[in-house]
């Protein structure tokens, strides 16, 4: 499997954004769309995605095969990519939020319904992530990849196998723990252990994380805390602890196979990560185009080999063994294929996020910066 670069990841609070733009074929996001496909003739096509969160090859596939120009951006976060839509800083026409931040989207009518007669390959994505809280009715979205964010650590630096999210604010990795720079997942996690839902809205119980958190701080058990730090620390030894997504995991293994990865025995988040097209798009067919491109399997069966993210295409998920095998003339590990695409008895003990309200968002920013992390 291609090794996952390093992609830049900040910003948690809304607000601060930072955008970064593909070599593929592109021009500025707020430049005008019509004139630019205008000027040169072409079908064109505005898509905003996560850094190294495709195979590049697509892309230039997608164009060949349609004629249609892509211009491809990429956003560091969820937070920043809302704070770009909403201050109308870009003419994207095709997305791929998280769950949470799509429900915001909709909530907020920032996006149009989907018109899946022309996303035939729609009928290829599982069943399992259809009717999820974030788009209830299967209006808006198509689901790109999934996974968990669980805990990554370094068997040689522990005390036995970690099974528990009390592990993060435990005095015996005192200084060896690095706490994901994020202010959601960072409390979701919290809210976990303490045995609450990550989408809670009890003032009390956010504040009982936002103590466990600020304690653990007190006491010197976080060395820190990162995004993309993680990769170095983990990879090179320099920490043993960090909570991590499942297929960024997959990438850190492949360089030193000391890492473990475990989905707590209280449960974790499980994310979905989907294509919408924007209300105001102005290239709609185009994004439909894309969006089907995308949810094919072989496009799937690509992605899932590149990003190590599952994808939500069912006849995927069933080949990919093979294909692998096939690509790499060996047998893929049943294990970290688990990692990548955990069984639904997995899945029952995780939580979507959803949209949080404004009131609640506000005192999880506050609470965040009380934290000085």
């Amino acid at each position: 499997m291609k090794k996952l670069a390093i992609a830049a990841l900040a910003c948690v609070l809304v607000g601060g954004f930072c955008f970064s733009a593909c070599t593929i074929e592109r021009i500025d996001p707020e430049a005008d769309s019509n004139t630019a496909a205008t000027n040169t003739g072409k079908r064109v096509l505005n898509v905003c995605n996560w850094g190294e969160y495709i195979d590049e090859d697509l892309i230039t596939q997608f164009q060949e095969e349609t004629g249609i120009t892509v211009n491809y951006q990429t956003a560091d976060s969820n937070e920043s990519l809302y704070s770009l839509l909403k201050n109308g800083g870009a003419n994207y026409d095709v997305i791929c939020p998280s769950d949470y931040m799509i429900s915001q989207l909709i909530e907020e009518d920032m996006l149009q319904p989907l018109n899946y007669d022309n996303i035939p390959n729609y009928s290829y994505i599982g069943d399992q992530f259809k009717n999820l809280a974030f788009d209830p009715n299967n209006e808006y979205t198509v689901p790109y990849t999934w996974g968990t964010l669980g805990i990554i650590y370094n068997k040689t630096m522990v005390d036995g196998p970690i099974t528990s999210w009390s592990s993060l604010y435990d005095d015996a990795n005192k200084g060896n723990v690095l706490l994901i720079n994020n202010s959601r997942d960072a409390f979701g996690n919290a809210l976990i252990y303490l045995g609450y839902s990550v989408n809670t809205t009890n003032e009390d119980e956010i504040r009982e994380a936002y103590e466990l958190i600020a304690n653990a701080k007190k006491r010197g058990i976080f060395q820190g805390q990162g995004m993309d730090e993680v990769f170095n620390k983990m990879e090179q030894g320099n920490t043993a602890i960090a909570t991590y997504y499942a297929g960024d995991y997959l990438s850190m293994y492949e360089n030193n196979s000391d890492l473990a990865y475990v989905i707590p025995e209280e449960g974790a988040n499980w994310f979905v990560d989907a294509w919408c097209i924007l209300k105001n798009a102005q290239h709609v067919s185009e994004a439909e185009e894309w969006i089907n491109f995308m949810a094919s399997t072989n496009a799937s069966l690509a992605n899932m080999d590149y990003i190590w993210y599952a994808s939500p295409n069912t006849e995927a998920l069933e080949k990919y063994p093979e294909y692998y095998k096939e690509t790499y003339g060996e047998e893929l590990d049943p294990e970290l294929y688990e990692i990548m695409a955990p069984s639904a008895d997995v899945l029952k003990k995780c939580e979507n996020y959803v949209v949080l309200p404004q009131e609640t968002r506000d005192l999880y920013n506050d609470l965040w910066i009380q934290l000085g992390l």
